[in-house]
């Protein structure tokens, strides 16, 4: 097992430094720099490409760049007026808390109606199977403008946008903010639910479907033992190790999922922040926002991995 870990951090490390360099050319490639807006005078733009070390050799910066990242320096924002480091730090935890809570209700969600469209079939199992095609055949921006629009705007029933009440927020009580949270947290939640709940109950059902004629659970069937029991405890447990690989796979499609949540609902996230810093060709942000991303997602799926391990003895045997 520590083996497989410390094979698996080692190729985390090779994997973020590419990705590192990848976001390096790609601002790089791009046209103009950081300095390229018509309102400067050419003495001022040469001046803050100097200040900033636009104007050095391509290796000297991207030597200087990998020196930076390895200290946990991502550089400064032009627009934020901020270390890279402050802006991510203030963003990561708004992002995670959007993305963490669906992740959680749509594995929840989507693993026990997988089982139940296996268990019951029948009229049960086509229905939601119908329900779970629109909803995986809509995309995630889209789906997102329709939520806004019927639950923000023609019943408004919730907050359109933003992490909190502005202004009003401040002078709440403790339970009347945690609601004022809560409420404005709804619907970009429940978009982002959907993005992949409809997968993952696809998965869980195709897993029940290719345990439940296993011979044990026949044997148990035939000794008697409840169905209830027979699902939740015998099949459900074995056809589970399949979600672990999902996990790993999903998590890329949620970072992704929230860049266009968060720009619709305006949360303050690393999707918004990357979107700013697009928009204002923030390039330190923007390399800053690419490598954080990379880095949940690599971290996601060595857990992920890790958890495949623990769970199957057949995987950690192949490492011992």
């Amino acid at each position: 097992m520590r083996r497989r870990f410390a094979a698996r951090l080692g190729q985390s490390i090779v994997v973020t430094f590419i990705v590192a360099t990848i976001a390096f050319v790609a601002i790089r490639a791009a046209p103009g720099d950081p300095f390229s807006y018509d309102r400067l005078s050419p003495r001022a733009r040469d001046n803050l490409r100097q200040q900033w070390g636009w104007d050095r050799p391509v290796p000297e910066q991207y030597a200087r760049y990998l020196a930076n990242i390895a200290r946990g320096d991502f550089g400064y924002s032009l627009v934020k007026q901020e270390p890279v480091s402050t802006a991510l730090t203030q963003a990561l935890p708004r992002t995670l808390l959007l993305a963490c809570t669906a992740l959680v209700l749509s594995f929840a969600i989507g693993i026990g109606l997988g089982v139940l469209q296996a268990a019951r079939g029948g009229w049960f199992d086509r229905v939601s199977s119908a329900v779970i095609l629109i909803c995986y055949s809509v995309p995630d921006f889209w789906g997102a403008l329709v939520m806004l629009t019927v639950f923000a705007l023609w019943w408004p029933l919730f907050p359109p946008g933003d992490m909190v009440t502005a202004v009003e927020h401040d002078y709440m009580a403790a339970w009347p903010a945690f609601i004022d949270r809560l409420r404005h947290l709804i619907l970009p939640v429940a978009s982002l639910t959907l993005l992949s709940l409809a997968s993952i109950a696809r998965y869980q059902r195709a897993a029940m479907l290719d345990v439940l004629p296993s011979d044990y659970v026949r044997t148990a069937r035939a000794k008697g033992v409840a169905e209830r029991g027979l699902i939740w405890r015998h099949a459900f447990r074995n056809a589970l190790t399949p979600m672990v690989t999902i996990l790993g796979l999903t998590l890329p499609a949620f970072l992704g999922g929230a860049i266009f949540i968060e720009r619709v609902f305006n949360w303050p996230g690393l999707g918004t922040l990357a979107a700013d810093a697009i928009e204002a060709r923030d390039y330190d942000l923007v390399t800053g926002t690419v490598i954080v991303g990379a880095v949940l997602v690599i971290v996601g799926n060595l857990i992920a991995d890790l958890l495949h391990a623990a769970i199957d003895p057949r995987v950690r045997d192949q490492h011992d």
